[in-house]
């Protein structure tokens, strides 16, 4: 698989495209990848090996090289190659023989300049180009509507096809099987063409000169440099002229204001706090702070030991406990765990959260709600 990033990446064009000067200040910024980031590219390596082989393919069995393989990456990568082959079987029904590529390499230059990626899965069937993405994480649910990421994808695949076949629609899926997430977005490629030209190109020519206006929010999630960012230190401390006021005795608007950047202001003083303690460790010293040990729990050296002697000792040194349920679905297969298990199985209803009206979840009934029932 591919390992060169873009400066531009379809990965990080959310941000740079909320926040334009923001992707040459990370590309100064050395890339460590993540335990996560590793465990997704094991899983792809593996769904890449699943689909060819279902495609009759001949190709190398992977799994012993990597890393971070387990049986629920197994089931994962297999749902994936499923799902791409029943999309294949769909596209056959409009396209006797429509074309099927695995990690291919896309190139979307023409309006990000060095802008390419790698297209997980792409199909064209006559006048459908069909973009799927495997999503191995678990922490951040990806939805496809309006996906900067899928459509810079899809872009790159027109420049490859277009002239062949005479495509018209364009269909992005995000496939992320452990959040039972299948997220479907389509648009006519006229759409996308035009939000190439008038938002992708001019943003992109502007990041790519390290130009534009910054812009904290969410978007800052995954930034390199989302800890020192000026623009975002001002937009959190923006709720310091509430001067952390009784909450009773805010106004309806000055509430609303709170809520709009309260998580966000959580997020940016805990990556504050950890960018300083990381520099400490470091070696720099802070006025008015130093570093300590912090507290710890006893451990046993030698667990084995430890079992042994206690049952010399004539006692039993291991407790019995159920799995929960994340571990026993490890432990039997997602399948075999719903064969089993499924009706003995419930989800209580989930405590009331405060979310933005964007959010998609249907909103909760209220009491206020019941009495105006009966008052109708």
């Amino acid at each position: 698989m591919p390992t060169k990033h873009a400066v531009l990446s379809a990965s990080s064009s959310y941000r740079w495209l909320a926040c334009p000067p923001s992707a040459q200040e990370c590309a100064k910024v050395k890339d460590v990848p993540s335990e996560f980031a590793l465990q997704g590219t094991d899983a792809h390596s593996l769904c890449e090996y699943k689909v060819l082989s279902a495609l009759g393919r001949d190709v190398v069995d992977p799994t012993k090289g990597l890393t971070f393989f387990d049986e629920e990456m197994d089931e994962c990568a297999t749902e994936y190659a499923e799902f791409v082959m029943e999309q294949v079987e769909a596209a056959k029904t409009v396209c006797k023989d429509p074309l099927v590529l695995v990690e291919q390499r896309l190139d979307f230059s023409r309006w990000v300049p060095g802008g390419f990626g790698t297209g997980d899965c792409v199909i064209v069937a006559d006048d459908t180009l069909t973009v799927i993405d495997y999503k191995h994480g678990l922490g951040v649910l990806v939805d496809a509507e309006k996906n900067s990421q899928m459509m810079c994808y899809a872009l790159g695949a027109l420049q490859l096809f277009d002239g062949i076949y005479d495509i018209n629609h364009v269909s992005m899926t995000i496939f992320q099987p452990r959040r039972n997430n299948v997220s479907t977005y389509q648009l006519e490629k006229d759409e996308l063409l035009h939000w190439a030209e008038t938002v992708l190109k001019p943003t992109a020519e502007l990041a790519a000169k390290g130009e534009g206006e910054y812009h904290a929010g969410d978007h800052c999630r995954f930034c390199k440099i989302k800890a020192t960012c000026r623009k975002r230190a001002e937009y959190n401390l923006e709720l310091a002229r509430y001067d952390f006021a009784v909450p009773s005795t805010l106004q309806d608007e000055e509430i609303e204001a709170v809520l709009a950047k309260v998580d966000e202001l959580v997020n940016w003083a805990g990556d504050v706090k950890d960018y300083a303690l990381q520099q400490a460790v470091s070696g720099k010293n802070w006025s008015g702070w130093k570093l300590v040990e912090g507290r710890s729990n006893r451990r046993y050296v030698n667990e084995e030991a430890v079992a042994t002697a206690v049952e010399n000792a004539g006692f039993d040194p291991y407790e019995k406990k159920l799995l929960g349920i994340t571990a026993m679905t490890k432990q039997l297969g997602k399948k075999r765990f719903e064969e089993l298990l499924s009706n003995l199985v419930e989800k209580p209803q989930g405590k009331p959260v405060l979310v933005p009206e964007s959010d998609k979840r249907p909103a909760m009934h209220t009491a206020a709600d019941d009495f105006s029932d009966k008052e109708n």
